[in-house]
């Protein structure tokens, strides 16, 4: 399986599960319960904790430069705790913080936001860079959402929503040529 080495960290016996053709830069660690669908980029310096509770990353996601992603602990006041649930198509800009939240399918989450436990974010949603979604909060599908607290601001147009699953691919095809210029056949 194509990857750069990236630091790969079990925590009380669980490893990291890996999709196929995955990008891990050497960068950046994950560590414990973390599942990393297909085709899946984890750009520099991002750190990925599944370590008290679950992190799902769905195929085409990519984790952009410095973004950090947490989950919350099982405990009596939530027994259930917080995973952290990424779809696929997923754009996840850089210096992002995401910490127990559920983000749907062709999504993109602008550089520097912070999506906050419980929150959940449902499909073909855009928010803007430098947003704060609270925790506990519902993003609608088809909208665009900014500021702190992220705010519905419109309807996302046509083409909106079409560069969402743009974006996606064109870091699915950013990785394979990362991968292939460090000696790695992304077709594996």
């Amino acid at each position: 399986m194509p990857q750069l080495s990236g630091s790969l960290r079990a925590y009380q016996g669980e490893m990291p599960q890996l999709g196929q053709r995955v990008m891990i830069d050497p960068s950046s660690v994950v560590i414990g319960r973390v599942n990393l669908g297909d085709d899946v980029s984890i750009w520099p310096l991002v750190a990925i904790r599944g370590d008290v509770n679950i992190v799902t990353i769905g195929a085409r996601t990519n984790i952009q430069d410095g973004s950090v992603l947490h989950v919350t602990h099982q405990s009596v006041h939530n027994p259930a705790g917080n995973p952290l649930i990424i779809g696929e198509d997923v754009t996840i800009g850089h210096k992002v913080m995401l910490h127990g939240c559920a983000i749907g399918h062709r999504v993109l989450v602008g550089m520097g936001s912070i999506l906050l436990d419980g929150a959940l974010v449902e499909d073909e949603v855009m928010i803007g860079a430098g947003s704060l979604v609270s925790p506990g909060k519902r993003l609608e599908s088809g909208y665009l959402y900014l500021g702190s607290p992220a705010r519905k601001i419109r309807h996302l147009t046509d083409e909106e929503i079409g560069r969402l699953t743009y974006s996606a691919d064109n870091y699915v095809r950013w990785k394979n040529e990362y991968l292939t210029e460090n000696g790695l056949d992304p077709s594996r």
